[in-house]
């Protein structure tokens, strides 16, 4: 591979802290992510942080929550591409360029995702100018599809929905046999974990540091590919004391007690415990309806004057319009009853991730509708205090113990050793030296990157 088609990017460090880009490359890129998406310069956009160099969040309304507990919400929107999976597209991309096991002039890169993954890897292609496939399910929101096909990838569609993730990686195993295909695999390597480790781990840190007490008392993400909760060993190294809470969909309770079944959380993996999740980090799994999930959306959405009811200003419920997602309310619901269970006090703080935002849903709540046949003030007022005021501790399962966490190890082993991975690799994940040695790869990663550029 030619020196010229190591992508211009950035290095981990760049993306952690952007005030290190050189001067003009930054304002070059800041310029360009709403002039030109399609700039190159935008991979220098892959960060939390925005011009300002101050982390991109927001304050959840306590007036919906009934909570004195802060939970901030780190904004994905403003990623290139729309999504914070831009951010693991990268650096999967840009560790296996400079280690000389992707060539962009000759081979084909591959995405398995249910969305914004492979969005993400749509986008990275189309500026870095190589072909790329996206493996999905064929019954994702049609927002996805139509971004996957206007940034120029193709689509290699399988049976079922979110549930069915697993069936997008029996596909790609099954082309990557053909080495004229690279798989950006994202369950499984491990530049996923590293990027949300000192990434999204550090912006989670330093998110907080002005609110409250100014610590992370907890970190709550559903796992989706698993590398978003790579964040809380980060969040750990700060405060030891913090927790990790998992969120996953009720009606697929697959860490929580092996249960699979369908839901419509799009944006969040599951049947599986993903190969870049660090489950000795992972405190909590806790569950939640995703009828919930798009309920609550709906409000966000369509319902300032109902947010009013509840004691917000017009002006803040209509600013959250168009900042969330469906994984992200499910992240927000997660955190709220979470901060029941532990009984958090007023000057805590609760981070979490809005993946992306609503660009990608408006069809998810057109098929609300349908389904609720008549949605009214009333309803959704309803709808608020169902929400985020009730509390079921039964959807909390705890798995601070090794004993609990056995549990995660066995289902870890029944996902992966199907696909070739040995049981001395997958042991070796139940040493917490595993993930340190894998994460300090960041450093060598940085020279790397800043010499190949």
């Amino acid at each position: 591979m030619s020196d010229r088609r190591i992508p211009f990017g950035p290095t981990y460090d760049e993306m952690a802290r952007p005030e290190l880009i050189e001067p003009s490359i930054r304002e070059s890129a800041i310029k360009k992510l709403h002039e030109d998406e399609l700039d190159p310069v935008n991979l220098f956009n892959i960060t939390w942080k925005g011009k300002n160099n101050e982390v991109r969040k927001v304050i959840f309304p306590r007036e919906l929550t009934g909570l004195d507990v802060n939970i901030i919400v780190l904004i994905g929107r403003d990623f290139p591409s729309g999504s914070h999976k831009v951010g693991s597209v990268y650096t999967t991309l840009i560790e296996a360029c400079v280690d000389g096991e992707l060539d962009l002039d000759t081979q084909t890169v591959l995405g398995p995702s249910t969305g914004n993954f492979g969005i993400g890897v749509a986008y990275i292609s189309n500026l870095l100018d190589c072909d790329a496939v996206v493996i999905m399910p064929d019954n994702m929101s049609k927002e996805r599809y139509d971004r996957i096909r206007r940034y120029g990838a193709g689509l290699d569609l399988t049976p079922g929905t979110e549930s069915d993730v697993i069936l997008t990686l029996q596909r790609t195993h099954a082309l990557m046999k053909d080495p004229k295909n690279f798989s950006l695999a994202q369950f499984e390597l491990l530049p996923n974990y590293r990027f949300h480790r000192h990434v999204t781990g550090s912006a989670a840190v330093e998110a907080a540091k002005d609110i409250g007490n100014g610590r992370v008392a907890c970190f709550v993400s559903a796992p989706g590919s698993g590398g978003t909760l790579g964040a809380g060993d980060h969040i750990k190294s700060i405060y030891p004391d913090s927790k990790v809470i998992a969120v996953e969909p009720y009606e697929c309770s697959t860490l929580s007690s092996g249960g699979l079944g369908q839901h419509r959380i799009e944006g969040i993996g599951d049947k599986m415990c993903t190969l870049v999740h660090n489950v000795l980090n992972t405190d909590f799994v806790i569950t939640v309806s995703d009828e919930e999930c798009v309920r609550a959306l709906k409000v966000i959405q369509d319902g300032p004057a109902v947010l009013e009811k509840f004691g917000m200003k017009r002006e803040v419920a209509e600013s959250m319009k168009g900042l969330f997602g469906i994984s992200t309310m499910c992240n927000v619901i997660g955190a709220v009853r979470m901060a029941r269970y532990l009984k958090l006090g007023p000057n805590e703080n609760i981070v979490t991730v809005a993946t992306d935002g609503f660009d990608r849903y408006e069809s998810v709540l057109v098929n609300l509708e349908k389904r609720c046949l008549e949605i009214t003030d009333h309803v959704m007022e309803r709808w608020v205090r169902d929400i985020f005021s009730k509390q079921n501790y039964s959807y909390v399962c705890d798995f601070r113990s090794m004993a609990a966490k056995e549990r995660l190890f066995a289902q870890k082993e029944k996902d992966w050793l199907p696909f070739e991975y040995s049981i001395d690799y997958l042991n070796s994940m139940r040493s917490q030296q595993f993930w340190e040695d894998e994460y300090s790869k960041v450093y060598s990663y940085n020279e790397k990157i800043s010499k190949m550029r």
